[in-house]
């Protein structure tokens, strides 16, 4: 029979087994741990006890939020490797695909205009996956989520990246918001209700 340590005022007593457990009117926030684990973790994020004692999955509130300068290199880098993919591909189409001259002139110069629609479509994709990042991002240790803490359905990335649009035609001025806020939230994240924050959190 698995059986769990409990802290309890400060201190880990037991080991207790299920119905021990039951008799101790053990919390959500209660710090437990079972022998296959290598550190507490309060009981509301372990299936079995949320199951047996009847308690929900409590969502995490951040409290590390991700400052711009960190977010702008996680930015450099996905514009980067968007690019250095679209570099790629017009290469194969220029050279080995393509016989029409006025064709080949074009394809680098719509770089311009598809290379930030690709990497908006990446990214929002991306943010909305089980990862909670892009690339850049997750190199960084970086995920975006709700301000509740919970991650992101497709249609909420979709309006953040929409309304990075939005922040960008204010002249920059919706980006430079976030240095005024606590949460680093720039105009995008406030219409879309959402946060950047440290990975180490979530």
């Amino acid at each position: 029979m698995k059986t769990y340590l409990v802290v309890v005022e400060g201190k880990p007593q037991g080991p207790f087994s299920i119905e021990e457990l039951k008799q101790l009117n053990i919390r959500p926030g209660t710090f437990v741990k079972s022998p296959d684990m290598d550190d507490y973790k309060e009981a509301h994020e372990l299936a079995e006890l949320r199951d047996l004692l009847g308690f929900k999955k409590e969502l995490v509130q951040p409290q590390y939020y991700a400052t711009l300068d960190v977010r702008l290199l996680a930015w450099v880098i996905d514009y980067l490797l968007v690019w250095a993919i679209y570099a790629s591909l017009s290469l194969v189409l220029i050279y080995f695909l393509i016989d029409d001259r006025k064709l080949r002139i074009i394809i680098p110069f719509a770089s311009i205009v598809l290379v930030p629609v690709f990497r908006s479509m990446y990214v929002t994709v991306m943010e909305a996956s089980a990862q909670q990042a892009s690339l850049g991002k997750r190199l960084l240790g970086l995920k975006v989520c709700a301000v509740s803490g919970e991650r992101l359905s497709i249609s909420k990335s979709v309006l953040r990246n929409l309304c990075k649009w939005l922040s960008a035609l204010t002249f920059g001025i919706g980006y430079l918001m976030g240095f005024l806020d606590r949460k680093q939230q720039c105009l995008h994240d406030k219409l879309a209700g959402t946060l950047v924050v440290k990975d180490r959190l979530l």
